[in-house]
C-alpha cells in the first residue's frame, strides 16, 4: 500500500488541520465542515494527477484545440455520516463521479467493546472503475475494511484510493493486509495511538458529532 501523508510537507492542509484539532475553533460546526471539505478538495486534486487521461479535440470559436481529459470512471464512496463533508470536497473536483454511500457505525457491546455494523449501502456497479473511498477518521480500520467488503458486492474496481483526514498507525498496519497492494491511502495526518475507546489520540474527537451535532442515546 502506498501512503501519501500531507503532514510531511507544509501546505494549507497544515492550517486546516490545526483548526480541526483546536477544541475552541472546532466548536464552529460550519467551519469544521468547511475545513474537512477543503482538505477533500486538495486531496482530490492530487489524486487527479495519478489518473489516466486521453487526448481529444475540441472546437473553439477560432479553431481546433487538442485537450486531455480524464479517462477513469470514478466512483466516490463515503461512510456515513462523518464522511459527508470529505465527500463533498472530493466531489467538487470529480463532479461527474458516480456516488456510493455506506452506513457503518459502532454498535457497542460494553463501554469499550464494539462491533462495526453495516446497515445500508447504495452504490452503482464498480467493475473496472476507480474507487475513491473516504472516511475522515481511520481509527481501527474496521469501518474502512467492512465498507470495502460491502462495495465489493457491486463488483471489483480497477484502482482503489482511500482518503482520511487522520489515521492511526494501528489502522494503517491493519488495512495493509485487507486491501490490494496497489491501493493508495491519502491522509492529512497520522497519529501514533488510539485510546481504550478506540478514538485516535491526539486526533480531534468525534468527527460526525463535530460536523453535525451530538447524537442522542
Amino acid at each position: 500500500m502506498k501512503i501519501i501523508n500531507f503532514a510531511e510537507t507544509d501546505s494549507l492542509v497544515s492550517q486546516y488541520m490545526m483548526e480541526l484539532r483546536d477544541e475552541r475553533i472546532q466548536k464552529d460546526m460550519m467551519r469544521f465542515r468547511t475545513n474537512i471539505k477543503r482538505i477533500g478538495e486538495i486531496i482530490a486534486y492530487e489524486i487527479s494527477k495519478t489518473l489516466d487521461y486521453k487526448e481529444i479535440q475540441t472546437t473553439t470559436c477560432l479553431g481546433t484545440a487538442n485537450c486531455r481529459i480524464m479517462n477513469d470512471k470514478i466512483v466516490l464512496a463515503t461512510i456515513l455520516r462523518a464522511g459527508l463533508p470529505l465527500h463533498q470536497g472530493i466531489h467538487e473536483f470529480f463532479d461527474n463521479a458516480e456516488n456510493a454511500f455506506v452506513s457503518a457505525y459502532r454498535k457497542y457491546v460494553n463501554e469499550n467493546d464494539f462491533r462495526i455494523h453495516i446497515e445500508y449501502i447504495a452504490a452503482p456497479r464498480i467493475d473496472d472503475k476507480t474507487l475513491i473511498l473516504c472516511d475522515p477518521m481511520l481509527a481501527t480500520g474496521s469501518s474502512m475494511e467492512l465498507a470495502h467488503e460491502a462495495l465489493l458486492t457491486k463488483g471489483h474496481p480497477s484502482k482503489i484510493h482511500l482518503v482520511s483526514v487522520i489515521a492511526s498507525r494501528q489502522a494503517i498496519d491493519y488495512i495493509r493486509n485487507k486491501f490490494p497492494e496497489d491501493t493508495t491511502l491519502w491522509v492529512a495526518a497520522i497519529d501514533d495511538s488510539i485510546n481504550e475507546h478506540k478514538y485516535i489520540v491526539p486526533g480531534l474527537g468525534d468527527a460526525g458529532d463535530l460536523a453535525y451535532g451530538e447524537k442522542s442515546d
